[in-house]
């Protein structure tokens, strides 16, 4: 979760908090008052990021072109800079432009295909976030900003319900973390091919989760957690078999 900017003379001491990170913005950001330009920009921020689900500010697309989204914002811009990574619906991005009130990001035909970004026009509302500071509060849950897969909404807020594939449901446990559009959330009341969040009229209020209907898509991250221990449990049985076999 440490950050550290990265120039051309070399590497700059280590970001501790927002603050300190937000004088380094505004050093930039007279250097281009307007607009900065990761072309432009000598210095670009290398972070190892976590996020946790807890949505900062409720943004909306600006713009589509090609690749570039561009995103208006405030709130997570004022210690943002290029190459910082801002999470949007859940799905992580990185700013690669930036203005008083907008930022753009180049988004991959992968993460278009297998994430809602796709879908997004011009005055969607987006939910937003920055990677947690080294000295904030961990108010959600561990949250990578890299979508699993997308469910399709059930029933509407506050009892939202979302459907997913059943070959997926294993890695959710009752009263267990999951993230839906970037917003982490406790899943319950589990079927064969869904589950179930409670979602407060505040998180309805500043999220997309309070106009999702039914027949909407949501990018869905499952607890990072669960997803290591069932590759680990996989791999051993396939050891096991393996090694049966070899027996025999």
């Amino acid at each position: 979760m440490n950050r550290h900017l990265v120039g051309r003379s070399g590497t700059i001491p280590k970001h501790h908090t927002r603050a300190e990170a937000q004088v380094d913005s505004v050093r930039l950001r007279r250097n281009h008052p307007t607009s900065t330009s990761l072309s432009e920009s000598s210095r670009a921020v290398s972070v190892q990021h976590v996020f946790t689900g807890i949505v900062e500010e409720l943004g909306s697309v600006a713009s589509r072109s090609g690749s570039r989204l561009r995103i208006t914002a405030k709130h997570v811009l004022s210690d943002s800079i290029i190459g910082a990574s801002i999470a949007v619906n859940g799905c992580c991005l990185t700013v690669v432009q930036q203005g008083e009130d907008w930022w753009e990001a180049d988004v991959s035909d992968e993460t278009f295909l297998r994430t809602t970004l796709g879908a997004l026009q011009p005055g969607s509302p987006v939910n937003l976030e920055r990677p947690m500071a080294a000295d904030g509060r961990f108010g959600g849950h561990v949250v990578l900003g890299h979508v699993d897969l997308v469910g399709e909404v059930v029933s509407p807020a506050p009892d939202l319900r979302v459907r997913i594939g059943r070959d997926q449901m294993h890695l959710i446990v009752e009263k267990g973390s999951i993230t839906v559009d970037g917003v982490s959330l406790t899943a319950f009341g589990l079927q064969r091919d869904s589950f179930q969040v409670a979602v407060i009229p505040h998180t309805a209020a500043v999220t997309t989760l309070g106009v999702r209907r039914p027949g909407d898509k949501v990018n869905i991250e499952m607890d990072v957690l669960a997803k290591h221990v069932d590759r680990l449990m996989n791999t051993r049985s396939k050891k096991r078999r393996m090694l049966g076999w070899w027996r025999k």
